[in-house]
């Protein structure tokens, strides 16, 4: 990128499995919102895959006169042809959850997608169901909070959130909110079901380390109920006493079958058979790194799950530093991939060896059969060997679309 500071964090299309059956459209621009400087850069990666370049970046000015907004974070293709970027906050870092529109030809910006007045708290990622009338998005905090890292009295102070909220998709207004509570700090990353006809899904709560199911119900109102929990480690040499496993992204397979989900401090990523929505059944988990490492400052005096702290993994010669971050599938299911870090202000907090060395990009084979994860010991990117230096890589997309970038209509 020409700049820097921007935080590159999460990544969509021009175009998507949205706009179905309109041969014009052609999947050929990643959208990356900036997450710290507001701006959005178009890349052309159609003329020449192999050497993306830069097509057009809407300037954060831009975005802050026409639509008052800032910290823009997930991006989705509509079907209308739009494409819709969420935004974390306001130009001086309060929280506000609104969304900008960019017109999917020329890339400028066309204003908010939200009425006027009908702007979220907070915001950290959204999803939308057509055939049912719906979005429903999420909460993670107050940029001005979270920028410099994580602090328990922010919590406390009401600068994190703890609710879904529901929109009518055909009038833009905010027709519920769904108060998570304790066990639903920090709602970060929401699938629905892929199926366009399903009216459930799921959301991982980051801090409170648990999995929502979410769903309509028969009165045509939504509601959420808990239905996993990763339960805490009473811990000796960390900042706070106990640790939470840290759930910082899920991802549902294309056939609705299998949820997986990455616990960024405990180090494991899971794999839960789906198939009964109300009560997933753990198939698959496997430990790549993480705190609780066996060679680490941390000691582990009270675990509800392991009889013993994991060992650290070497893959190609380099341990796996951080912890296991974002995850993509492949389209059969049979790949999951995975990168360790979550955003450079937390990453200089929890994990502060992965600024200096680079994060990675592993990659894990899938059991789509009867369930199960195997680290794939031949396969490792390291983005700490780049020629500019250390890169801390975040999100991963495939070029004809994936398990959360694509919806169907």
């Amino acid at each position: 990128m020409p700049n820097v500071n921007d935080e590159l964090h999460h990544s969509g299309w021009n175009t998507c499995s949205s706009c179905f059956g309109d041969p014009t459209k052609v999947r050929d621009k990643l959208i990356l919102p900036c997450l710290i400087s507001s701006r959005v850069y178009v890349v052309d990666v159609g003329t020449d895959p192999r050497a993306p370049r830069i097509h057009k970046v809407v300037e954060a000015d831009d975005i802050k006169q026409k639509c008052g907004l800032a910290y823009m974070h997930t991006s989705h293709c509509l079907g209308c042809g739009d494409v819709m970027i969420n935004t974390l906050g306001d130009p001086e870092g309060n929280g506000k959850g609104g969304f900008v529109l960019l017109d999917a030809e020329t890339f400028e910006v066309k204003g908010n997608w939200e009425k006027k007045g009908q702007a979220a708290p907070f915001a950290y990622d959204f999803w939308y169901q057509p055939r049912h009338n719906v979005m429903i998005s999420t909460e993670w905090g107050a940029p001005k909070a979270f920028i410099g890292g994580f602090n328990p009295d922010d919590l406390a102070a009401g600068h994190y959130g703890h609710h879904l909220h529901v929109w009518d998709w055909k009038t833009h207004t905010r027709i519920q909110s769904l108060d998570l509570g304790d066990d639903g700090q920090i709602p970060l990353e929401i699938r629905f079901l892929h199926n366009p006809n399903a009216a459930q899904g799921f959301v991982g709560c980051a801090l409170s380390s648990s999995i929502f199911h979410f769903f309509k119900t028969k009165d045509g109102k939504w509601a959420a109920e808990k239905v996993i929990q990763v339960p805490a480690k009473k811990v000796q040499g960390w900042a706070l006493p106990e640790m939470p496993g840290m759930i910082t992204d899920i991802l549902i397979s294309l056939d609705d079958r299998f949820l997986y989900f990455s616990n960024w401090l405990h180090g494991d990523v899971r794999q839960y058979d789906i198939c009964d929505t109300r009560h997933p059944k753990l198939v698959g988990q496997v430990f790549l790194a993480g705190s609780i490492l066996s060679d680490g400052p941390v000691t582990v005096l009270d675990d509800q799950e392991l009889k013993h702290q994991p060992d650290p993994v070497i893959v190609k010669g380099r341990r796996v530093p951080g912890g296991p971050q974002m995850i993509q599938l492949s389209l059969d299911g049979k790949r999951l991939y995975l990168t360790t870090s979550l955003y450079s202000g937390w990453d200089k907090q929890f994990y502060p060896d992965m600024i200096c060395n680079g994060s990675v990009m592993l990659q894990i084979d899938v059991d789509t059969h009867n369930g199960g994860l195997k680290l794939n010991p031949d396969f490792m990117v390291d983005f700490g060997k780049e020629p500019h230096g250390p890169a801390l890589a975040h999100e991963c997309r495939y070029p004809g679309g994936d398990c959360s970038s694509d919806i169907w209509v």
